[in-house]
């Protein structure tokens, strides 16, 4: 049969399975899975404010009435396209139903086969008669909304359910798998584990995104059980299992074996941390060698002012005293700092401390825990960036990390708050919503900025210089709203799950209609016990939700958990891994530092949040309408991650830093110079209007801002206090040790094994001069984005660009004579400048000597070298 025969006839069958699918809508059965909610006083707290809650598994379309009416309605892709997509439904289908029977995988009975998605409602089967077999198995697959999904059934499995009554088979130690009563329970099921055996049928279920993927997960399910039940005497051994993973069959993490508990593991004893002091010594020894050199500075103006009395006006040097206390303060830690690494002790990166972990926690065991295991939820704030280069993958990394979570006896959600929604065109749209709903994602989309009316009924403003902030406001404001809405509702003893879906999605409604249409959701978009934040382009480890959970549960004092990150490239352009060395060094450098005993640093992604300490922190803002709501995130700065630590520490919480995942976690660098530019102007103006108020202010005010007073008369240690404010000036002065920085960094990645020192030292060295073109060439930049702040100019920054971007030579001359034109006019005016002191005044007023020409020439050349040959897309010379 010919492929175009192929395609009229499926497109026939499609239409009309499509049409069934819409007329046919089945009432939700009671959920016979869904465990005992709590009631309203158990699952709120005594405030306004809602706490964490056991989750509800919401069905799959729990939510979709919620969607706005504002929400797009976008048409069909034209009918080619849909044929195609049908045609290699039904092949891929086919294709692993032969894989199925090739491994006696199925007995030909009802309610055994594959599903392969279509479209929503709609999936190719093969046999074909799955479809209306009356199993009910189509059904279950159609409400969970997965991708591809196949059943296994084999005598084994028959063996293992007719012998447990267990809700669990564990098919690997610390590993359990769901078992569901039947096809019913199917949608109410925990998904995120990609399988289920089914009880009353005696067979396993697999789900995937992809048909290889499911094939092999099913495969290393049934081994892993063979294993569990025979071990070696199977003739797979462990040796096997690493040949399985180094050969990329292991859809499923391994995890490490349980002891009475605790998992035994390297983690050290449950209980208070010492406080490290290496970091306070090395700050003691900083500004004793501050003191020494102002000191000599100072003694040696006394002498002469003793010698020459007549010359007291050099006295008033002593007021520039303290601006030279804080402009050298760096100099000296830094100085000391790379000392300390050459020759320093190192040990203490590899254990555990207050602010510090080198090793991982021991896993609490949902056996011995005493309840069920915390609930997790992922926030991810997106924009406009690309939804099948950047945003997916980092959906199915999150996917793999929440399987496995599961799989250990906890539960998750993705929370996405996608501020590009309503910005781009219907299909983009529209196909974004489809994605969220195929991988049971809950999310929010606020309105565009508008403040005019312009482009809605109603004017809209998404408040802050860097939207990041209000658009994760507005979002954990909805779903504060739910859990507000859902508390007033009394519960009994015999409420079920099915009755709490059902309450979601009124309470849903009803936000819906206060908002009046402004806001689009969908999905489950409750907050649980704690928040994993993570970036739209962030890879995490496959197993780091129990770690992560077991560490704050045993810390209460907890608040942030910051995971130290390494780089995930997408370009591998001499820029980017030239900025992944740079981020690869800072990284580096605030492990020794925290290590030592200095505070965390929190820089806003791979990081894991207290919800409670959120919420005790949040300010009550009030609207123009008069309405109040709680925000928690501070929109009135650029650098709310800096502004949320503060406020924490504050209050009496910790901010620790996990190093055990080694590079696990992943995040994106800036992948052009005009975004690692603007990511440092955004720095600068954060760190200055986080200490100094606007010179408006200043007499009214003061000149230091209320969080910097809180701040300085915190309880946070004072060698902590001195680093950040060491920090604050670091911009300037950061070049200063280009030399023994470098040396420092080399023996330190030596002596803690991370890299051999003649590799570190080259690999250093060669990037020297592209750090020195790029620092020398952003003062102007920076001092723009000071500027700004004190003077109260606007300036405002867009989101980092995520995805490599191919431009001809020409376009990007272009780009770069209108971003840059205001700094080469002044490096021309400069030059013409110097030339002219130079040459063209009497002899006596030429300035020709090198200590005087020399530092405005390489800030002249530095920023005229910047925009050009730290641009990948000009000296690649592409046409």
């Amino acid at each position: 049969m010919a492929l175009k025969d192929l395609i009229s006839r499926n497109e026939g069958e499609s239409s009309r399975s499509r049409g069934d699918a819409r007329k046919t809508e089945r009432p939700l059965p009671e959920n016979p899975l869904a465990p005992k909610t709590r009631t309203s006083n158990e699952s709120t707290e005594s405030g306004s404010k809602p706490a964490s809650f056991t989750p509800m598994q919401l069905d799959p379309s729990s939510a979709h009435s919620s969607r706005s009416s504002g929400s797009i309605n976008c048409s069909n892709s034209t009918v080619s396209s849909d044929a195609v997509r049908d045609v290699k439904a039904e092949i891929l289908a086919n294709w692993l139903h032969t894989k199925q029977e090739e491994r006696v995988w199925t007995f030909g009975d009802a309610g055994e086969g594959v599903f392969m998605k279509k479209s929503k409602g709609s999936y190719s089967c093969a046999p074909f008669a799955l479809q209306s077999d009356g199993t009910g198995l189509y059904e279950a697959v159609t409400e969970l909304n997965v991708r591809c999904a196949m059943t296994v059934n084999t005598r084994v499995i028959k063996y293992i359910l007719e012998r447990t009554q267990a809700q669990y088979v564990q098919i690997q130690t610390g590993l359990r798998l769901q078992v569901v009563p039947d096809f019913e329970a199917l949608p109410y099921c925990q998904r995120g584990q990609s399988a289920a055996f089914v009880a009353s049928r005696g067979i396993l279920i697999v789900w995937q995104d992809d048909p290889k993927l499911t094939l092999e997960r099913a495969e290393f399910i049934i081994n892993c059980l063979m294993r569990m039940m025979c071990g070696a005497e199977y003739g797979y051994d462990a040796q096997d299992l690493e040949s399985e993973k180094a050969l990329g069959k292991n859809p499923m993490v391994i995890i490490e074996e349980y002891d009475d508990g605790f998992y035994s593991g390297d983690g050290q004893e449950v209980g208070p941390r010492d406080m490290k002091m290496w970091q306070a010594a090395y700050c003691g020894l900083s500004i004793l060698l501050l003191t020494a050199a102002i000191g000599s500075g100072c003694r040696q103006i006394a002498i002469e002012e003793f010698q020459a009395p007549k010359h007291w006006l050099r006295l008033l040097f002593l007021i520039c005293i303290p601006a030279q206390v804080w402009l050298s303060l760096f100099f000296f830690q830094a100085l000391v700092g790379n000392l300390a690494q050459i020759c320093g002790p190192t040990h203490q990166m590899k254990s555990n401390s207050r602010y510090y972990s080198g090793k991982a926690p021991r896993k609490i065991n949902r056996d011995t825990f005493g309840k069920p295991l915390p609930h997790v939820t992922v926030q991810m704030p997106v924009y406009k960036e690309g939804l099948h280069t950047v945003i997916e993958p980092t959906v199915r990394s999150l996917k793999q990390a929440i399987s496995t979570y599961e799989l250990q006896g906890g539960s998750a959600n993705i929370f996405v708050n996608d501020d590009g929604m309503q910005l781009l065109g219907a299909e983009e749209a529209q196909e974004r919503q489809e994605f969220y709903d195929e991988h049971g994602i809950g999310w929010v989309a606020r309105p565009r900025h508008d403040p005019k009316g312009e482009h809605g009924a109603k004017p809209f403003v998404r408040p802050g210089k860097f939207k990041k902030a209000s658009n994760m406001n507005y979002a954990l404001r909805i779903s504060c709203r739910v859990e507000d809405l859902m508390a007033q509702q009394p519960r009994g003893e015999g409420w079920s799950q099915l009755e709490e879906n059902a309450l979601y999605k009124e309470v849903m409604k009803a936000v819906m209609t206060e908002h009046e249409g402004e806001a689009w959701t969908d999905g489950n978009i409750r907050i649980g016990d704690y928040i994993l934040l993570v970036d739209s382009d962030t890879r995490v480890p496959s197993d780091c939700l129990l770690e992560a959970v077991s560490e704050m549960e045993q810390g209460q004092e907890v608040a942030i958990l910051q995971y130290s990150s390494g780089v995930m490239n997408v370009t591998n352009n001499f820029f980017e891994n030239g900025i992944t060395f740079f981020t690869n060094m800072i990284y580096t450098m605030i492990k020794f530092a925290v290590a030592g005993g200095d505070v965390a640093p929190f820089v806003g992604h791979n990081a894991v949040l207290r919800w409670e300490a959120v919420q005790k922190i949040a300010y009550e803002v009030t609207e123009a309408n008069g309405n109040k709501y709680d925000k928690f995130w501070s929109e009135e700065t650029v650098s709310e991650d800096f502004d949320m630590s503060l406020r924490l520490q504050s209050v009496g919480y910790v901010i620790r830093l996990a190093s055990y995942k080694g590079d696990g976690f992943k995040e994106g660098v800036s992948l052009t110079v005009y975004d690692e530019l603007a990511r440092w102007e955004k720095y600068a103006y954060g760190c200055n209007e986080l200490i100094f108020n606007p010179l408006v202010y200043w007499l009214t005010k003061g000149p230091f801002t209320k969080l910097f007073r809180t701040f300085i008369f915190s309880n946070m240690p004072l060698a902590s206090k001195i680093t950040i404010m060491a920090y604050i000036v670091y911009f300037a002065i950061v070049i200063v040790f280009t030399v023994l920085g470098n040396i420092a960094l080399a023996v330190l990645r030596h002596r803690i094994e991370e890299e051999h020192i003649f590799r570190g030292l080259w690999t250093n060295m060669k990037w020297i001069p592209l750090l020195t073109i790029f620092l020398g060439g952003i003062s102007l930049h920076v001092s723009q984005a000071l500027l700004a702040h004190f003077f109260s100019w606007p300036l405002e920054w867009g989101s980092t660009s995520k995805e490599s971007e191919r431009v001809s030579f020409f376009v990007a001359i272009s780009r770069v004579l209108r971003k840059f034109k205001w700094s080469f006019m002044f490096c021309l005016g400069m030059t013409a400048t110097m030339i002219t002191m130079a040459f063209a005044l009497q002899e006596d007023w030429r300035i020709k000597e090198l200590i005087a020409v020399w530092p405005m020439g390489t800030v002249v050349v530095f920023h005229f070298l910047l925009p050009i040959v730290l641009n990948p897309q000009l000296m690649t010379f592409t046409w």
